[in-house]
């Protein structure tokens, strides 16, 4: 889920942007929310999936409204530089009273609203041409407390994400050897419930095989942590292609089941027990924030992008509703695996091997090529948290030190549980919590305060989200109110000028 979509230089049209949205919100996710909708019941589940996809809409035209008040800002910063270079210039060929007088009333001025900017081009001045990363804009907004609670933030949720992708393989992986090989093959997705002691080669347990597959999986995507990879145009195509081919499969197959008179399903309406992890999958299933920067960056008309993003969420809303609606009505509760793709890998329900096979392993393909991306991604926060100006790393704390710490984390997690549902719930309502909610309000929050110290109160920004009003913000995070605390994240200013 983390990682840029495309470099900074690559533009695409508003739909292309739509399409790259869609698929980087519907992910691993989306594979255990069947799960997540069966165990908190069918009206509950829909209720809070339809009130927190509302709730990161929102939030995701808070960080679309800071990213354009960022790029406004290193507009403004180039100008004075320009300008700074101009008078030096100046300077040099000789000074007279006239110019000490024009200085003397220029530096007047800087205590004031830059009203000269908006004056020439307010149009323009908000438009989003630069990225500016999530990490960027915190530390242009940010005090050094909010600076650390979204590293704090970013690098928990990071680990999360390793630690879900960890287990997810292995536990295909496992399930689908462990059936082929055994004495109920094919049975993966009946009613055979199996417990981790119990066999799978020979003398090898099911708990056995899943730290061997582990180990392999380790050994083999682990070194990427130590190197620099990046995701490639066809790669990105490839993986789209086999998400949507295999969500669409499970979409069809169990409507056919389902339309035949065999579905075995009957979900209950509520189950308050199930809300804790059902919140942490929605919130988790809609996670796009802290990639925003490389998805709206490089569209090439942004006129209508909250709109666009309002469609994305739509779309994805009825997706997820009709994917885990179909899972709770064609199988029993008790029936329903973590991973839903593996509820497909039995002979009763698809009798084609091939899509058996394709389905079970369709994890392994797609999540393997998304570890070593998040992996980097999380080892390069861990630079740039502890980076000082001008300081650079001994050889062994760059190349050792910052991929261990990256790597050993997640791995230990995943060789202590594979329960799939409870680590992504636990992400999405902790960390997910923080990079989905807090961080998104306090961006925008910081950044409109910042917006009119810097270039007036009357200036507004061109991508100034929908819900502009401060109940918003206080409703996405709790943020207090008032001048009296705005210096408990936001970076503090004095006369539009940095303070420090």
């Amino acid at each position: 889920m983390a990682g840029g979509i495309t470099d900074t230089g690559e533009l695409y049209s508003p739909y292309v942007g739509l399409v790259y949205m869609f698929n980087l919100i519907v992910g691993t996710g989306a594979l255990t929310m069947p799960k997540a909708f069966a165990t908190a019941g069918w009206l509950v589940s829909l209720v809070l999936l339809m009130f927190l996809g509302f709730m990161s809409y929102m939030t995701t035209t808070f960080v679309v409204e800071a990213m354009a008040a960022a790029n406004a800002q290193l507009r403004w910063k180039r100008m004075e530089k320009r300008k700074e270079d101009d008078e030096d210039e100046d300077s040099s060929s000789g000074v007279s009273d006239s110019d000490v007088l024009l200085q003397d009333g220029y530096e007047r001025a800087e205590t004031r609203p830059i009203l000269s900017v908006q004056r020439r081009g307010s149009a323009n001045i908000f438009e989003i041409t630069e990225r500016v990363e999530m990490g960027q804009m915190a530390s242009m907004f940010f005090n050094k407390v909010g600076v650390n609670l979204f590293y704090f933030c970013i690098i928990i949720y990071l680990y999360g994400d390793l630690a879900i992708y960890a287990a997810a393989v292995p536990v295909s992986l496992m399930q689908v050897t462990c059936s082929v090989t055994g004495n109920h093959s094919c049975s993966v997705g009946d009613s055979t419930k199996y417990n981790d002691t119990d066999k799978c080669w020979g003398p090898i347990r099911r708990i056995d095989a899943y730290r061997l597959y582990l180990a392999a999986f380790t050994l083999l995507l682990g070194p990427f942590t130590f190197f620099n990879v990046q995701k490639t145009k066809y790669l990105q195509i490839m993986t789209s292609l086999m998400r949507w081919i295999a969500f669409i499969l499970m979409i069809i197959l169990a409507l056919i089941r389902i339309s035949r008179g065999q579905a075995e399903g009957q979900p209950s309406m509520a189950e308050l027990s199930g809300i804790r992890n059902l919140f942490g999958v929605c919130v988790y299933s809609f996670m796009c924030q802290h990639s925003l920067p490389s998805l709206i960056t490089p569209i090439s008309k942004k006129k209508h992008v909250n709109k666009l993003v309002l469609l994305d969420y739509v779309l994805i809303l009825a997706f997820y509703s009709l994917l885990s609606f179909t899972a709770i009505y064609c199988f029993r509760n008790d029936t329903l695996m973590d991973m839903y793709t593996l509820n497909f890998t039995n002979c009763d329900i698809v009798s084609v091997a091939f899509i058996r096979y394709f389905l079970g392993l369709f994890p392994v393909f797609t999540i393997s090529t998304n570890f070593p991306i998040i992996a980097v991604t999380l080892r390069n926060n861990w630079k740039t948290l502890f980076h000082r100006e001008g300081g650079t790393y001994p050889w062994l704390v760059d190349r050792i030190v910052f991929p261990a710490i990256t790597l050993v984390p997640p791995v230990l997690v995943a060789f202590c549980t594979h329960d799939l549902e409870s680590l992504v719930g636990i992400t999405g309502a902790y960390a997910g919590n923080g990079i989905q909610y807090l961080i998104p309000a306090f961006l925008a929050y910081c950044s409109r305060k910042d917006t009119q110290l810097v270039f007036g109160s009357g200036t507004v920004n061109k991508h100034l989200s929908p819900f502009r009003h401060s109940f918003w913000i206080v409703h996405g995070a709790a943020i207090p109110g008032g001048d009296g605390h705005d210096g408990w994240v936001c970076r503090p200013r004095r006369n539009g000028k940095w303070k420090g």
